[in-house]
């Protein structure tokens, strides 16, 4: 499906449903560091009940429970999301958008299937459980070659890992997946990615977003093309940023 490496395409999935917290920010990252690279960058959105269309990257974001299982649904259909996935394209699935990859998630009806395309479920959490609001730090996990992750989420839904799956990282700050005593956050299978981390996160993990850019353009890590000055500014700003959340988590100097 990768479009080649001049050249990237990214949908960004329902953000009338799964728009709730600015994750649609995570396209307009994408194509800025695409085109500070020389690489020609398209964004488009997929809305209503429209099928969808090809590309390198796709982009589910966070929501509210009636649009999520609707999201659901129209994902369900004809495998839309499978068939993409199964040709190639990668997937940036943020809160709402990783529960309804996983094989099940909660809504205030009870459970509702899910797309089985990642390797965890969403269970309700304990009475006793607070909503996870807050800044999130995460150590990610050494398979992926990333430094640490910064964002911060607002969920309720506490997510469990299949044995065996690999998460997106070990948190050092903050709730994350809240499912047993080791505390990660997010899921990783193949070129499909699933967090709670909103921000938007490819705003303050660039390293992230050009990992996505990597597969998209079917290259390694590192094998991206050299960015101009823009690319340098927005990593500059992106360092500034992390610093700032850094030091509002506690961790920073």
């Amino acid at each position: 499906m990768s479009a080649g490496p001049s050249a990237v395409r990214v949908a960004v999935l329902y953000p009338e449903l799964l728009g709730t917290y600015g994750d649609g920010g995570n396209a307009a990252v994408l194509a800025a560091r695409a085109r500070a690279r020389g690489m020609d960058a398209e964004v488009v959105e997929v809305v209503g009940s429209e099928g969808l269309p090809q590309a390198d990257v796709y982009l589910l974001g966070g929501g509210e429970d009636g649009p999520q299982r609707h999201v659901a649904r129209l994902l369900a259909q004809e495998d839309r999301m499978a068939r993409a996935v199964d040709a190639g394209g990668a997937v940036l699935a943020v809160c709402a958008g990783m529960q309804v990859l996983g094989s099940a998630f909660r809504d205030v009806d009870g459970s509702v299937p899910g797309l089985s395309l990642l390797p965890c479920r969403t269970v309700e959490p304990l009475p006793a459980e607070r909503r996870a609001v807050g800044e999130v730090v995460v150590e990610a996990d050494p398979s992926l070659g990333l430094p640490p992750l910064l964002g911060f989420e607002n969920h309720g839904g506490r997510t469990a890992l299949d044995d065996g799956a690999v998460p997106l990282g070990r948190v050092l700050r903050g709730t994350g997946n809240g499912v047993g005593e080791a505390s990660v956050d997010g899921v990783v299978a193949g070129r499909v990615v699933g967090t709670y981390l909103h921000g938007p996160v490819l705003a303050l993990n660039p390293a992230l977003a050009d990992r996505l850019l990597e597969w998209a353009a079917g290259v390694g890590p590192g094998g991206l093309p050299e960015g101009d000055e823009r690319l340098a500014a927005l990593d500059e700003a992106a360092g500034a940023a992390r610093a700032v959340r850094l030091r509002m988590a506690g961790l920073g100097g």
